[in-house]
């Protein structure tokens, strides 16, 4: 089974949706991680995505951040909204989801500029936050992606020319730091290592024609977990996708991952513990993810922003091991939701 996960900042959702649903139709990723919808939830074009074939969850903000999780023919398991470690940060930056037995983490940094000053502050914090995440994450058995814009340029060679951009947040050395020691976890960077000798882009500002200059910067990351990078098959980038009119000044970055015969990212392995426990993790998990879509509905259409963010510490509050099953339970499902979505196809 080859899987194909891309991410995309998308620079507005619907301004952009006629171009989103031709990238869609055209390159028909799996799975896809989305940013900047800057759009609230009850702006999100759900109906648009799912006549495209796609399912979806999303995290939405008035005119700023948003992110979402995309999947084709089928639903993403939501497992978390917002990264722990500040009840009190508002910003909807992190999802996460299990889709085909294959956990993905869909987030959209802080830019940080201008810097020093406290939107820098709130990058490296933020940054510390995942990483600590990002750990536990990286520790578990769980086949796991993290895509996203990343909004730090890893190295010299990963941007057209440094110069004009040394005061910039994505280049500080505090950020590139940050970079580093996430990747020592045990993370992949997958287009680097599709591409190690040879400059990449996935971002070209909208000014002095540095699209047309092709004066890029590489900024959107797809990092593979263990168990996951060794499926590596191919990773590129999108770049027809900036050139299009009204265009994002990000195209998309994907990679595709070979699972060979296995049914889903887990290859079989939701059956270690018995169909009978299998069978009710999957109803307790169905139940769970009903409960929650609808909550997040009337959520986006009544409650305040006070409410939610008093949600987002509530479930902070949950235990690791009550998230962890959680989470192994979620990729369960999907995985066998996927089987049977295959096994109904052939069928028919």
């Amino acid at each position: 089974m080859i899987m194909k996960l891309a991410t995309f900042n998308i620079n507005g959702i619907r301004s952009r949706l006629p171009a989103l649903l031709e990238w869609l139709k055209r390159e028909a990723p799996d799975i896809v991680c989305l940013q900047e919808l800057k759009a609230p939830d009850a702006g999100f074009p759900e109906a648009e995505i799912n006549a495209a074939g796609y399912g979806a969850i999303w995290h939405g903000q008035v005119s700023w951040n948003g992110v979402a999780i995309l999947a084709k023919d089928s639903e993403p398991i939501e497992t978390r909204r917002g990264l722990p470690g500040d009840p009190d940060d508002t910003h909807s930056r992190y999802i996460e989801a299990a889709v085909d037995g294959l956990l993905v983490g869909c987030l959209y940094l802080p830019n940080g500029n201008p810097q020093p000053g406290p939107k820098f502050d709130y990058k490296l914090a933020w940054f510390e936050r995942l990483i600590t995440y990002a750990k536990k994450l990286a520790d578990s058995r769980h086949p796991v992606v993290l895509a996203g814009d990343y909004n730090v340029v890893p190295t010299d060679f990963d941007i057209y020319n440094p110069r004009s951009w040394l005061k910039d947040a994505l280049l500080q050395p505090e950020s590139r730091e940050c970079y580093a020691r996430l990747l020592a976890q045990g993370w992949t960077d997958a287009l680097r290592t599709r591409f190690p000798d040879e400059q990449v882009f996935t971002f070209w500002d909208y000014f002095r024609q540095h699209w047309e200059k092709n004066s890029g910067l590489r900024i959107d990351h797809l990092l593979l977990g263990k168990q996951v990078a060794a499926k590596l098959r191919d990773a590129g980038v999108d770049r027809w996708v900036r050139g299009e009119p009204h265009a994002s000044d990000h195209a998309p970055a994907w990679v595709e991952l070979d699972f060979g015969g296995q049914q889903g990212a887990l290859g079989g392995a939701s059956s270690e513990n018995g169909g009978a426990d299998v069978d009710a993790e999957v109803r307790r998990s169905a139940a769970k993810a009903a409960v929650k879509k609808s909550a997040t509905k009337r959520s986006a259409a009544k409650k305040s922003a006070g409410t939610k963010s008093a949600g987002k510490e509530s479930a902070g509050r949950e235990s690791a091991g009550r998230e962890s099953a959680g989470k192994e339970s979620a990729m369960k499902q999907s995985a066998m939701k996927k089987t049977a979505s295959k096994k109904s196809a052939v069928k028919k």
